[in-house]
């Protein structure tokens, strides 16, 4: 019996249920992060006994998988899209707003196909999006590759916002201080494509950098499916 349907245990004296540790977990992973999360803290959150926890969920990976699928709920469209690039367009940028809320979530984006109820809506939506647009395979492959897009460029932007943190440096200064050894080895005229794109490369942001990637896969995308979009 997996966590979605394994019945919860009887009520007892002290309120306690899947919602509410499910709440506490998310509470302390978007404070510290996933590492901060265990059974135990979250009982002590809850003002509860940890072996309480215990016939609510098993193991921690199903709390972190009860925590994805919770705030996957973040992902559902509010309406029906105006044609499947849409629909592709605006699930990427709701993954990416709720991965910035939630950081924790970029641990988890990838592996194993979800099965919680708000991932299930989530690909049905964006199924149902894409359908008679192409032949079933294309159609499942045009929905993971922009998974796979959101997966690798949400990473990468945590990754960056992470390492703010850890060294309390933002990205120009670290820039800045890494600047008189990179000046050193551009000098050196081995790397004249790297030489060129630092000193006359753009300066994009994260938010516009992700949208003109996305912009790129769709066009990929569109090349696939019949009738084109």
């Amino acid at each position: 019996m997996t966590v979605w349907d394994r019945p919860e245990p009887p009520a007892r004296p002290a309120p306690l249920d899947r919602e509410r540790i499910v709440a506490a977990a998310i509470e302390l992973a978007d404070e510290g992060g996933l590492e901060a999360v265990s059974l135990r803290k979250v009982a002590a959150r809850l003002q509860a006994g940890p072996m309480r926890l215990y016939g609510f969920i098993a193991t921690k990976e199903e709390l972190f998988d009860l925590m994805a699928d919770e705030v996957k709920a973040e992902l559902l469209p509010a309406g029906p899209a105006d044609g499947w690039r849409e629909a592709l367009r605006g699930h990427a940028h709701r993954t990416r707003a709720c991965a910035l809320r939630h950081q924790w979530l970029a641990d988890l984006l990838g592996g194993r196909t979800a099965l919680g109820p708000n991932a299930l809506a989530v690909m049905e939506a964006l199924l149902s999006a894409l359908d008679g647009a192409a032949d079933l395979e294309t159609v499942v492959r045009a929905v993971e590759v922009v998974n796979d897009y959101c997966t690798g460029a949400i990473r990468r932007e945590v990754a960056h916002l992470r390492a703010e943190r850890a060294t309390g440096l933002s990205e120009r200064d670290w820039q800045h201080a890494h600047g008189p050894y990179l000046t050193s080895m551009l000098a050196t005229g081995r790397f004249p494509a790297l030489s060129r794109f630092v000193g006359e490369g753009p300066d994009v942001d994260a938010e516009t950098a992700f949208t003109a990637g996305l912009e790129w896969v769709l066009d990929g995308v569109a090349a696939h499916l019949d009738p084109p979009a």
